[in-house]
């Protein structure tokens, strides 16, 4: 049943427009979908920018108070390294051995009861540990050769801050805050170190976060080496120095906020740090951005699923309209339907009588061909019974039947504008190496390509388009056998045939055999696998049809192909193309060519005709007239041949050639550049005519008789 709008009926009928409508409602829906969405992506993406700036501001205010807390310890620590330094005075290590029970109580005291502090004592000049706050008396202990008592001694009187470490008397994880003392000279009179507990500072920073295990808090030195984070880093982790919070910290900058994913877990984190008053010491504090991602889709969700309600309220109102429309507009066609059900019964019958009129041209067509065809054949059988003697009246009827035909192929072209493909003369030894980089690329980085090729490989006769399809269709298979890379092999070579087993004549071929080493297939699948849509390819990856083209461009050229395959080891795809011989012109006996002076040769006509019979039956003609011929088979050749500087009585030329120029193209180039060059052209097209006449140049349309040749040509005396 037609469609209303598309019915012409001899009546007015109500319109009514559907689609608009039915657009109308789309255009609803998109919006209903549309501008919740972007709404809610805006809010989102504003809301997400919100909570990082909340994020920043409370790391920021935790690296404060943190560096608060640390200020109050160290200025209480730096307090009480000076009274224990101001207690000393100038007294050596003997002198202060002599007094080690009096300044152990007195450690004692001035440590009190902080519970930062984890031990008090003093270091001679040579490292030795000469009164403890934990122990008496002071057990043998030496600690010259430790970074704090080294570096104490080289800044004294700057304190300063040793990496973390496990206290052998407080026996608990402390840092040292190590000051060396000097005499009046300037000696060096050894080391008053405070050991401060690293739990009191996890124990504060974990009630600061609330045990908020996204949120960390540490105290770094200057250099980046960490003393103590919450929450610490898992067993076995070394944190880096090297990062660009550390190389913040180098550069001394008094305070800063970076984003940064950790060197130690790989988590992103916005991180705020400030410096500790004058101590070379900084506090950090740091929030995960997977936390706040979380808290901000956990909020977004929320908010989708409530804007989502009254969305889909629209929704299902926009979508209940299209339904009711579709109904409708199925009861409109409907009733339009009837009214045009008439109308619609007429275009049948006109169509059928097209069709039957179509049948009828088919038959009658083939009725004349097959009586010219005939005609043709009954000649030759005559003529071949008459040894090709007396054969006027036999060559007068094939004459007759060919421009019969040629007026009916006339007719059918001129209405189908179609030409057979023609069969060219394939050189191996150029096309293949020409071919080689797009069969390269075929395969694919994985696979290597070689071309193996002997000496003096012989011309074939084919299809260059069909044969590069081929060697395609065979490389793509050698491709997707090796998924894993591997080689494809292309090897051409002479063959002689004798008694071989493809079925072909013995004579003479070239072989082309294209081989991989992939995965091989099974002996039942290689005996169909030139079957047309065979395939063992998943569905949709393969038509069946690859194997099955290569296999007919053999044969419609004289040829055949054939398959070896081995599980495991590989397949050899082999193409069978039987050698093309160039037909020799025929030489006229010098005895002949004395009695008939009137067809010496006086001029040179350039033929440009890609096909070799026409052109060997365009030539034999013109040499009949006299003429000397210069063969090109494409309309390039004939251009550079011009270009080279060689002059010709007369360039003609067909117009269909492969190549970048075709035989228009020659002729426009032909009358800009040598304007007095005469040209003349060929052509089987009824379309391609007009444009040819544009040029006003001689044409001759195929399949033309040599009088009109005859015509044309003026090469004879």
């Amino acid at each position: 049943m037609q469609r209303a709008e598309r019915v012409a009926v001899d009546f007015p009928m109500p319109s009514r427009n559907f689609a608009a409508t039915r657009r109308m409602l789309l255009i609803v829906l998109a919006v209903s979908i549309v501008f919740p969405l972007a709404c809610l992506a805006g809010y989102g993406y504003f809301d997400y920018q919100r909570r990082i700036a909340d994020s920043n501001d409370m790391i920021d205010r935790l690296a404060r108070v943190t560096e608060e807390q640390a200020v109050k310890v160290l200025d209480l620590n730096q307090q009480m390294a000076s009274r224990i330094v101001d207690l000393l005075g100038n007294d050596d290590d003997a002198q202060i051995r002599a007094q080690e029970a009096g300044l152990h109580d007195r450690l004692q005291q001035i440590g009190g009861d902080f519970p930062q502090v984890a031990s008090i004592y003093l270091l001679g000049a040579n490292g030795n540990l000469l009164v403890s706050s934990r122990a008496y008396p002071a057990p043998a202990m030496s600690t010259s050769q430790r970074d704090d008592f080294n570096a104490a001694r080289a800044m004294r009187p700057q304190s300063f801050f040793s990496l973390p470490m496990f206290g052998p008397l407080s026996r608990t994880n402390v840092f040292n805050t190590a000051t060396g003392r000097s005499g009046e000279n300037g000696q060096f009179l050894g080391v008053v170190s405070v050991a401060l507990r690293t739990e009191y500072f996890s124990r504060f920073y974990r009630e600061l976060t609330n045990g908020d295990t996204s949120v960390s808090l540490g105290l770094y030195r200057q250099d980046g080496s960490l003393l103590v984070r919450y929450p610490a880093w898992p067993a076995g982790s070394k944190p880096t120095q090297q990062s660009a919070f550390t190389a913040a910290l180098r550069d001394k900058q008094l305070f800063g906020h970076i984003r940064l994913n950790s060197t130690v877990d790989g988590v992103e984190r916005l991180l705020a740090f400030r410096r500790v008053g004058d101590y070379p010491l900084y506090v950090m504090s740091a929030y995960a951005t997977a936390a706040i991602g979380d808290a901000w889709r956990q909020h977004f969700m929320a908010i989708a699923a409530i804007t989502a309600v009254p969305c889909v309220a629209i929704w299902l109102l926009v979508f209940f309209s299209l339904r009711q429309l579709a109904g409708e507009r199925r009861a409109w066609e409907r009733w339009q339907g009837e009214v045009a059900m008439r109308l619609s019964a007429e275009a049948s019958s006109r169509q059928l009588q097209r069709m039957g009129a179509l049948g009828n041209l088919v038959a009658n067509v083939a009725h004349d061909f097959n009586n010219l065809l005939m005609v043709v054949s009954a000649n030759t059988e005559l003529a071949r019974l008459k040894r090709y003697n007396n054969l006027e009246k036999e060559v007068q009827a094939v004459e007759r039947a060919t421009a019969t035909a040629e007026s009916l192929t006339r007719q059918l072209l001129s209405v189908a504008k179609k030409q057979p493909l023609r069969q060219e003369t394939v050189n191996l030894a150029t096309w293949l190496r020409d071919a080689a980089p797009l069969i390269d690329a075929a395969l694919g980085d994985n696979v290597e390509m070689a071309l193996n090729m002997v000496d003096n490989v012989w011309q074939v006769l084919a299809d260059p388009t069909d044969l590069e399809f081929a060697i395609m269709n065979l490389a793509v298979n050698a491709r997707d056998a090796m998924p894993r890379g591997g080689r494809f092999v292309i090897r051409c070579q002479n063959n002689r045939l004798v008694g071989s087993d493809t079925l072909l004549p013995d004579g003479e071929y070239v072989l082309i055999a294209c081989s991989d080493d992939g995965e091989g297939m099974p002996e039942t699948v290689a005996r169909r696998a030139f079957e047309p849509l065979f395939t063992t390819k998943l569905r949709g990856s393969g038509t069946g049809l690859g194997l099955a083209q290569v296999l007919a461009m053999c044969e419609q050229a004289g040829g055949t192909a054939r398959i070896d395959s081995v599980p495991g080891s590989g397949t050899t795809v082999r193409l069978y193309l039987p050698r093309y011989r160039e037909r020799q012109k025929a030489l006229v006996p010098d005895v002949e060519t004395a009695q008939q002076p009137a067809l010496a040769s006086k001029g040179v006509v350039l033929l440009v005709e890609d096909n070799e019979d026409v052109a060997a039956g365009v030539a034999a003609v013109l040499e009949t007239f006299g003429c000397e011929v210069r063969h090109e088979p494409t309309a390039d050749q004939a251009l550079d041949l011009l270009t080279g500087g060689a002059k010709f009585e007369l360039v003609l030329s067909d117009i269909q050639m492969p190549g970048k120029l075709n035989g228009i193209d020659l002729a426009e180039k032909v009358r800009s550049v040598w304007p007095a060059q005469k040209i003349a052209l060929m052509t089987g097209y009824a379309d391609e005519l007009e444009r040819a006449r544009r040029l006003g140049v001689a044409i001759l349309a195929k399949p033309f008789n040599i009088d009109e040749l005859h015509a044309l040509v003026a090469c004879g005396p």
